[in-house]
């Protein structure tokens, strides 16, 4: 929760990030500067500079340079980044011309005001944001909490919080909620039908959600969802629920071009939790959603008031000024900040990507092969098929994929081929034919997709004191509800703990053997022993099993082909990378690590219905950013 909270925040100065820029607050002053502006560049903050030597990188003895990465970076992110440099400057104007300063005082103020609201110290607030955020201290400081600063002065007048939006929050936060199943239908008809029928027995609820919802997140655990608060969500949805009692069905809800059933499954009372010890905590996290609104707000008129040219983006003007980027207000952007900027947002995860890159041409070299454009049209292609993106004939549709992907992606064609489908090409000539589909292995595909499954409720739990206290009161007052009022209130997983231990019903190899082997063997109402699944500890309680599909093992079996062998040439293609790299002496300087050729380490065997996990930096063509 903490680190959702901490990323809410992150959340605000983000949008100032994306809609005026990361504002650098190393920034010389411009001429036109108002001497009353201290940005914290230039007088508040350490001015955060990469490496200056020109080789970013070694990789077996090949250098990656400076003036290639800087390229690298405004090929993927030169758009973004030259729209934050233009927003900086107009952030930085607009506050020369309402005579707005920031000291280092303030933003050293703020960093310990925010950790004091998580209730850490400010070396541990700036750990967790490097750790989980990635954000280094030197980033936080100048691209979040300077801009965070900067527009609450800007914007002061609109980021008063009156008493009835206090009220609204609290009643968010603290007041009381309905626990809810759900049922959504395409058709107003259908849902009248269901209406009746779950009327007359709101017990099948559950199973009819299953079997007729098109909203498959809910219906997979027979319409459970979130509880539902006010003021947060749709009003005509949160009016029906509150307006019902436990076990009654709504009237049909129009939402969209959908329409929806709910199930009232209990109501939670409001918590005790006087306003006043939660009224400085409701008032910035409404100032922090009105900052949002602001900032976009802000920018729209900062935009329409200047007078700005992009020269990036214009061929001809490129001619006439070489080496800048863009104009504001008679003010140059040049391709040297363009690139340094770029390089000191995206370099590491650029480099990144480079080094993927030359590690792969170097394997395609050694092993004497090379990746041809028919190889590449092939990607693309099956890339294409297994989006389902076909013609007429059943072909991949490839000018229908390449426009799909690259516009969701927000890539070029040519970087879409460099960072995607060339990786992809390139391991599967260096995976060869080595993988292979056996029976032992389409059987287990057929079971995990089309046997029974065990429908559970599990209480998860952090450490085993509170496990074995969490078991035994479970085994002592057997029944479900008591189960379920367990899981609500000690699972320390946020959607077992909602849904009152509700999961989606256990399959058999679907990659969690541990609590496979404990479901399978439980009987309905058996509680399970404590089973450790990674770093936390769960506790099943079997509620029965669903039905098998009545569908012949042939009449799957080139599915089940086709499904298993890309999982198991993924998972080949990741182990075969990851294998290059163990084996390459790489000298990463723009991140400072270093690393030597390792002895290698026998593969382990790939398992089929799990995920391969490809390394960041090798995109398969399917992927999106």
């Amino acid at each position: 929760m903490m680190l959702a909270s901490a990323a809410a925040v992150v959340g605000v100065a983000l949008v100032f990030q994306y809609l005026g820029g990361t504002t650098e607050a190393g920034a010389e002053a411009t001429p036109k500067q108002d001497p009353r502006v201290q940005p914290a560049s230039a007088s508040s903050m350490p001015k955060h500079q990469p490496p200056q030597h020109d080789v970013m990188a070694l990789v077996n003895g090949q250098d990656i340079h400076r003036r290639q990465l800087a390229q690298s970076c405004i090929e993927r992110y030169g758009k973004e980044v030259l729209e934050s440099l233009v927003n900086k400057q107009l952030i930085q104007h607009h506050c020369s011309k309402r005579g707005i300063s920031i000291s280092r005082q303030e933003i050293e103020t703020e960093v310990d005001r925010m950790a004091k609201r998580f209730d850490l110290g400010r070396e541990q607030w700036l750990e967790l944001l490097q750790n989980e955020r990635g954000i280094g201290p030197q980033e936080y400081k100048r691209d979040i909490l300077w801009p965070t600063i900067a527009l609450r002065k800007l914007a002061a007048k609109d980021l008063e919080v009156s008493a009835e939006e206090l009220d609204r929050e609290y009643e968010t936060l603290y007041g009381p909620s309905v626990r809810t199943r759900i049922l959504v239908v395409a058709d107003a008809a259908r849902a009248e039908q269901l209406r009746r029928q779950l009327v007359a027995n709101s017990d099948d609820f559950a199973r009819i959600a299953m079997n007729e919802s098109i909203d498959a997140g809910s219906a997979s655990i027979g319409g459970l969802i979130q509880p539902i608060r006010l003021h947060v969500g749709d009003p005509t949805v949160e009016r029906a629920a509150f307006s019902l009692r436990p076990g009654e069905i709504s009237s049909v809800l129009p939402i969209g071009d959908q329409f929806a059933l709910l199930k009232c499954e209990g109501i939670h009372p409001p918590r005790d939790v006087p306003m006043e010890a939660v009224k400085q905590e409701l008032s910035e996290k409404i100032r922090e959603g009105k900052l949002r609104e602001v900032a976009s707000q802000l920018f729209a008129q900062l935009q329409n008031a200047a007078t700005i040219q992009n020269i990036y983006n214009d061929p001809r003007l490129r001619k006439k000024m070489p080496g800048v980027v863009a104009l504001v207000n008679g003010d140059k952007i040049t391709l040297a900040e363009l690139g340094k900027e770029a390089l000191l947002r995206h370099g590491e995860e650029v480099l990144s990507m480079e080094i993927a890159h030359k590690l792969l041409e170097q394997s395609l070299r050694k092993a004497g092969a090379n990746v041809s454009q028919s190889d590449l049209d092939a990607e693309i292609g099956h890339a294409a098929q297994l989006a389902g993106i076909v013609d007429n004939a059943g072909q991949p549709d490839i000018p229908k994929w390449i426009k799909t992907t690259t516009e969701e992606q927000e890539v070029s064609y040519e970087i879409y081929v460099r960072d995607s489908v060339w990786p992809s090409a390139a391991l599967k000539k260096l995976t060869g034919e080595s993988v292979q589909v056996t029976a032992d292995d389409l059987q287990k595909g057929y079971e995990a997709n089309y046997g029974e499954r065990v429908r559970c409720r599990a209480i998860v739990l952090g450490n085993m004191k509170r496990a074995q206290d969490v078991w035994r009161k479970a085994r002592d007052n057997p029944s479900m509800d008591y189960f379920g009022d367990l899981a609500e209130e000690y699972s320390v997983e946020p959607t077992s703990k909602a849904l009152r231990g509700e999961v989606p019903p256990i399959r058999r190899h679907g990659g969690q053997p541990q609590l496979e082997n404990v479901a399978y063997q439980m009987q309905p109402g058996e509680i399970s022993g404590i089973t450790q699944v990674g770093d936390k500890l769960v506790i099943l309680k079997c509620e029965g099993r669903t039905d098998s599909n009545e569908i012949e093992f042939e009449a799957v079996r080139e599915i089940l082909l086709q499904d298993i062998y890309e999982k198991k040439l993924r998972i080949a293609m990741a182990q075969r990378y990851q294998e290059i790299r163990r084996n390459a002496k790489i000298d990463n300087y723009l991140a400072g690590t270093s690393q030597s050729p390792s002895k290698p380490r026998p593969a382990k065997p790939a398992r089929v219905g799990s995920s391969p996990r490809n390394d960041s930096a090798v995109r398969p063509a399917s992927a999106t950013r």
